[in-house]
């Protein structure tokens, strides 16, 4: 058996070796050559050749570029130098025995090519046109005669958009193009721009920086609006971004020229002496470069005394305070309204506590001159004697002074009840019972009164405001 590796990879211009051995030989085999051939289309061209009884002989064009490492009859390994794109393709290793024949295996060889990487600045300038959305070519990325062939992107914070080209060379090579466009503005300056190259395990950036021209972009500062008559040491500046630097600056007011005792330095318009009201109008400056001139201005007012503005610090504050404050009353406010509810249902509780609202068959009335149904806080003026008929047996009811007997009503209604002589005509009698009142409906438009002494009531028995009375255990309850 012949062992090789299957598969051998090498870069252009380096060494590489090429493993063959014999194995397991018969003791009657007897190995008499090993030769080492290209396969290429078809055919078998010889590279090398060992012969123990001849020695070593090599063929163009690898002569001078191939060699044994150590020939025996069991090791054919040779050494390849100088790696060619001509060099990849299969390889077979052959041994020749007596008596039974040859025996070869083949091995592929890989031949790779780094690329040569690089990025280029285009060699127009970038210059930024107002109201311009032409996309121009800041950036060309190149991954040159790699094999295999390379990957490309872009790394940047830019709004462009990027394009790519492979192309195969006659070797067998690839060159891979990538480039960046955008549309040049005064953001893309001082932008950096990479380009990321991908070959096999290793990775290259390559970074650039954009250089963007691009006309002033100009502001005044100095007026901070407390410009106040006899205040000294004021001044006006011309501020512009612009690429390249601006060349030159000019101030004027735009109703007319510049105000006696100004003076221009650089970009500064200084005011010699004291503020006066002639100071007060609008300022003009223009800064011009190679791009292009762009003006700023500021409208200047004087005022006769000067204004301290609030801290910033100190407005928030009070704000925070005043929001304080809101949720603070907003808090109290709500607890006030709750205690007063509060209250309120505590009274209306204690009030209906104290008056019985129950089963009436508890309470005895009589209806009479003595108290209103609108319920009056205190008692009525009460009966000064009572009289009771010598004839009834029943429960004794009150009646006025000088009144015959009368008859307690039987347990179907009034019709068994006798009025005494003198209020024969019941619509006369000063009083009804509660039965008499509902059935004669003066239950609404009569009043009550109370026709009984006070130290006559049981001791079981509580008088109420409306002229009832129920007993102890109903009202504690």
């Amino acid at each position: 058996m012949v062992l090789v590796n299957d598969t051998v990879s090498g870069y252009i211009g380096t060494d590489i070796i090429l493993h063959c051995s014999f194995v397991n030989p018969l003791p009657s085999v007897k190995i008499t050559q090993v030769t080492w051939q290209k396969y290429t289309n078809g055919s078998k061209q010889n590279v090398a050749i060992y012969n123990p009884n001849m020695g070593m002989s090599y063929l163009p064009p690898y002569r001078g570029r191939v060699k044994f490492q150590s020939p025996s009859y069991r090791d054919g390994t040779i050494l390849l130098s100088q790696l060619q794109l001509e060099d990849e393709g299969a390889y077979i290793c052959e041994f020749a025995t007596f008596p039974t024949g040859n025996r070869e295996s083949q091995l592929n060889l890989t031949v790779l090519a780094k690329p040569r990487n690089h990025m280029d600045e285009t060699t127009k300038p970038l210059v930024a046109v107002p109201a311009s959305n032409a996309k121009v070519v800041v950036a060309t990325c190149t991954s040159a005669n790699g094999k295999p062939s390379s990957s490309l992107s872009w790394e940047t914070k830019l709004k462009g958009e990027s394009v790519f080209q492979e192309l195969k060379n006659d070797n067998g090579t690839v060159t891979v193009i990538s480039q960046y466009l955008l549309v040049p503005n005064r953001e893309a300056h001082r932008q950096s721009l990479t380009c990321v190259i991908n070959y096999q395990t290793e990775r290259d950036a390559k970074t650039m920086t954009l250089n963007v021209q691009y006309e002033p972009q100009v502001s005044i500062e100095g007026f901070d609006g407390n410009w106040y008559v006899k205040r000294a040491d004021v001044k006006l500046t011309c501020l512009a971004d612009a690429n390249p630097l601006p060349s030159s600056y000019q101030w004027r007011m735009a109703n007319g020229s510049l105000p006696d005792g100004t003076e221009i330095v650089n970009n500064t318009l200084l005011f010699r002496g004291p503020v006066t009201y002639s100071l007060s109008g609008t300022y003009i400056c223009e800064a011009k470069n190679a791009i292009g001139s762009q003006t700023g201005q500021v409208e200047v007012n004087v005022t006769e005394f000067p204004f301290t503005p609030t801290p910033p610090g100190q407005h928030e504050r009070s704000a925070t305070s005043m929001f304080s404050m809101a949720v603070i009353g907003g808090i109290v406010g709500g607890v006030v309204f709750l205690v007063i509810v509060s209250v309120i249902i505590f009274l209306l509780v204690r009030r209906r506590h104290h008056t019985f609202k129950g089963d009436y068959n508890t309470k005895k009335h009589v209806y009479g001159n003595g108290y209103s149904k609108a319920g009056v806080a205190q008692h009525p003026p009460m009966a000064q004697s009572l009289q009771y008929p010598e004839d009834s047996d029943d429960e004794k009811k009150p009646g006025p002074i000088g009144s015959s007997s009368y008859e307690e009503e039987d347990d179907e209604g009034l019709e068994g009840r006798k009025l005494g002589p003198k209020y024969d005509d019941e619509s006369k009698r000063p009083y009804f019972t509660v039965e008499e009142g509902d059935r004669r409906g003066y239950g609404e438009d009569r009043t009550l009164g109370y026709q009984y002494e006070p130290e006559d009531l049981p001791d079981n028995l509580v008088p109420q405001n409306d002229g009832s009375f129920i007993s102890k255990k109903e009202w504690y309850v």
